[in-house]
């Protein structure tokens, strides 16, 4: 579930919430993509078993006029909003880009919605919206004060859907995702982006011999061994997060935030070290400078998701979220 908008919507005599926990998917699923790599080599795979109640419908949200005929031939109770562009460094570089495409364009959707009489969205935001954190692990009222565009844009969007809320009576679960990563090998989903970013893609693409090195961006930082420390939490984990966002609105839930987050962290040192234990390889590794925009730590609490969603993470342990990635690797065409 990413890079995309997802629509469930009411149907007489089909359960939406054991569609989406068993698949993945809501019914219909309208998959609104830019021209851009949609980070999941396999992606045409995911949907091996294709539903009745599942459509597929590539469109760009920039499309006003697409997305209302969308809106308009199906009876939509929510909006599942993934699609955005996610590049720190990249968005340092071209602020623009992201300002266009994750603001401007989500407000485009949100006006559809409107018109449409659908006023119920569950969006992904991300933990790049807290900045450096004052404190650990980061709560949803922690400030946020993001020191990259990406973030900044995010930060944006959850204030308009806070306004939307207040005005237009809308209703919104924002996911503060931390490190998505991993890969589901039942729905064979795993992670590839053009250009990859990601650092346990990258460290696994450097075991297999596809990189010769992988870079360190940054030994300096104020860390126990220097380098930057995340908090992954596993695809699978997230997929169900949302399902059960989806249901705390369709049960009457009121607006709110949650972190999505293991609550604890992991170095880029120690993800190397788990692979090459994993892989049994030595991995070639260089040094490079820090990345402009790049948090020492984030940690996140998501206790309030574990008590209000009842949500509750299965695969939590690093070793478990880079064998489910490192097999995928291993199998992966492309």
């Amino acid at each position: 579930m990413g890079g995309g908008v997802t629509l469930p919507y009411n149907k007489s005599g089909i359960n939406l919430y054991e569609f989406l926990h068993k698949s993945n998917l809501a019914h219909p699923l309208d998959f609104c993509k830019n021209d851009i790599d949609l980070g999941f080599e396999s992606r045409r795979n995911v949907y091996i078993n294709p539903s009745s109640y599942t459509t597929f419908i590539q469109a760009d949200l920039s499309a006003k006029d697409t997305i209302r005929t969308i809106f308009n031939s199906f009876d939509i109770y929510a909006v599942l909003h993934f699609a955005a562009f996610a590049y720190v460094g990249e968005s340092v570089q071209d602020p623009c880009k992201y300002y266009r495409n994750n603001i401007a364009n989500t407000i485009n959707l949100l006006e559809i919605m409107r018109e449409c009489g659908c006023k119920n969205i569950i969006f992904s935001s991300t933990c790049a919206t807290y900045g450096n954190p004052l404190h650990l692990p980061i709560m949803e009222s922690h400030p946020q004060n993001p020191i990259n565009p990406y973030g900044y844009s995010k930060l944006v969007v959850e204030q308009i859907l806070r306004d939307f809320s207040l005005a237009y009576n809308f209703r919104y679960v924002i996911l503060r995702y931390f490190n998505a990563a991993g890969a589901s090998m039942l729905f064979n989903i795993g992670e590839s982006h053009n250009p990859e970013t990601h650092v346990i893609p990258l460290v696994i693409q450097t075991a297999l011999q596809k990189r010769d090195f992988f870079s360190v961006f940054g030994n300096d930082y104020p860390t126990r061994d220097g380098t930057c420390i995340r908090d992954y939490i596993h695809v699978d984990d997230l997929a169900s997060a949302h399902v059960l966002a989806l249901k705390y609105l369709q049960n009457g839930g009121d607006s709110n935030i949650f972190n999505l987050g293991n609550g604890d962290g992991f170095s880029v040192f120690e993800i190397l070290d788990c692979v090459e234990r994993i892989t049994n390889n030595q991995i070639p590794h260089k040094i490079e400078q820090r990345r402009e925009g790049d948090p020492a730590i984030l940690i996140g609490d998501s206790t309030r998701a574990r008590e209000i969603l009842h949500w509750n993470p299965q695969f939590f342990e690093l070793e478990h979220i880079i064998q489910s990635a490192f097999k995928w690797h291993s199998n992966a065409r492309y």
